[in-house]
């Protein structure tokens, strides 16, 4: 029989199979190569087999992702290159990555505005409000097994209970006197919104700023941008970095094509890759 590991609790693991769940434990082969919420599994007494992999976010440990949501709020102040890192990681690990705003409630005049003029309408954005539940836009985009990632405090576990209506995750607190979240998060689990939907509360991505780097070369980070993509072949060098010179990407800048911040955000980024590879 095959099913979906939906929960793990030490060496016991939550199979879910045809509407039904099943707490197994794994043969002795199978737990030294690992088990992960989100593996589909095979499985008779125990555990017999881990089906191949579509992909494994490290931490917390999820596997076989199939939409990321990235929340931000005006509160604690969005820390874009972060979500533009987790737009990279999507795009390198076959994941489709919806960027949603929370406390819309508390957002100034323009806020989401920013936000979807920042990223010129190549992602899809939401705007919700866990504090006042009209949260069914962001509902019916939960498809395959979904994971909500971003910066701590933005409402990530707020999210998840609001639109459940039970207290699926402990929520944390915002630190007041320096606006930055206390981690929350401890485990996994998937929790199931409809037949074949599932979505996941994920800790902070505080192993996701280098972790893409070595497999990432420089020369490729644009690759990943597809707000640049057009501009790239009007640059004069096929390898163009984007950093100057005759270069379409920059020039879709001053016309206001891209946005000069998500740039800037780009070098940001780009200059990481290569100062890692330097070592």
């Amino acid at each position: 029989m095959k099913g979906l590991i939906i929960n793990k609790n030490a060496n016991l693991f939550s199979v879910e199979h045809e509407k039904q769940i099943h707490v197994l434990s794994p043969s002795g082969k199978t737990r030294a190569k690992g088990i992960f919420v989100g593996d589909y599994v095979e499985f008779e007494n125990s555990i017999t087999k881990v089906c191949p992999r579509k992909n494994i976010l490290i931490r917390p440990p999820v596997a076989n992702i199939d939409k990321m949501f990235i929340i931000i709020a005006p509160k604690p102040k969005p820390d874009f290159v972060l979500v533009d890192k987790i737009l990279v990681y999507c795009h390198l690990n076959d994941i489709q990555p919806v960027i949603v705003v929370n406390k819309a409630d508390i957002c100034e005049e323009g806020f989401t505005r920013e936000v979807c003029d920042y990223y010129k309408g190549f992602y899809k954005v939401l705007s919700v409000s866990a504090k006042e539940g009209n949260l069914e836009t962001l509902k019916n985009q939960i498809d395959g097994i979904c994971v909500l990632a971003g910066q701590s405090a933005v409402g990530k576990s707020s999210l998840i209970n609001a639109m459940f209506g039970e207290n699926f995750a402990d929520v944390g607190e915002l630190s007041k006197k320096i606006e930055r979240g206390k981690q929350t998060t401890r485990i996994v689990h998937l929790f199931k919104v409809k037949e074949g939907a599932y979505i996941a509360d994920t800790a902070g991505f505080s192993l996701l700023d280098l972790g893409f780097v070595s497999t990432l070369d420089a020369k490729d980070l644009s690759s990943y941008y597809p707000d640049f993509l057009k501009a790239r072949g009007e640059c004069k060098f096929r390898s163009c970095t984007h950093e100057g010179g005759d270069c379409g990407v920059i020039e879709n800048i001053k016309n206001g094509q891209i946005n000069k911040n998500r740039y800037a955000n780009y070098l940001k980024i780009l200059q990481e890759l290569k100062n890692a590879k330097r070592y």
